[in-house]
């Protein structure tokens, strides 16, 4: 069985109904939500493949990236990192695995960087001291001069670059095949179809 699946501004808070399988929990996206436990080499290539399929480039990767400079995650999402990791601040480690034992405490929670209620360039300043929580996201700044390093320096020394450069990136995204007409919805509960 295929199935399809259309992402789109919120969608993936759709939870599932007798008659619709959410983004979340499509097979093709099942567990992704809580995490991305491949190789983040691989992760952050097929992203980016994904992203360039869709008409994105490198640059919206890295900014988009920076939504998680809001909201938490889950213990199970960031374990492998803290655990296994040598690209990782010794005591940021230490300190998530207070809450996040090698076993249990699945759906622990930590907030994705240390301003996790505010929408700015803390995140990009997390990873540049090794403090990206997810493995994927610390990928972004391995401090070898790829452009991807050149991104995450930029922004985490220009807020207002980084806020200009995500709506521009927010608008590119939002213009990958867009329902219209009556082929979409706006939804009045974003945890639900209409």
């Amino acid at each position: 069985m295929v199935e399809l699946i259309q992402g789109c501004d919120g969608s993936v808070l759709l939870d599932n109904t007798a008659n619709f399988i959410g983004e979340k929990t499509a097979f093709l996206n099942l567990n992704s939500i809580r995490g991305f436990n491949v190789a983040a080499r691989d992760s952050v290539s097929i992203l980016l493949s994904n992203f360039q399929a869709h008409g994105l480039n490198p640059k919206d990767l890295v900014v988009l990236s920076a939504a998680h400079t809001i909201g938490l995650a889950r213990c199970t999402t960031f374990r492998a990192r803290i655990y296994n990791d040598t690209n990782i601040d010794p005591k940021f480690a230490a300190s998530a695995k207070y809450n996040c034992p090698t076993t249990g405490g699945d759906n622990n929670t930590r907030p994705l960087d240390s301003t996790t209620r505010r929408f700015d360039n803390v995140y990009f300043k997390a990873l540049l001291q090794q403090k990206g929580l997810l493995h994927s996201d610390q990928e972004l700044y391995k401090n070898n001069g790829t452009d991807s390093d050149k991104l995450v320096l930029k922004y985490s020394r220009n807020s207002e670059s980084f806020l200009k450069d995500f709506a521009n990136s927010m608008i590119n995204m939002g213009n990958i095949k867009p329902l219209t007409g009556n082929n979409g919805e706006v939804r009045l509960n974003c945890r639900k179809i209409n």
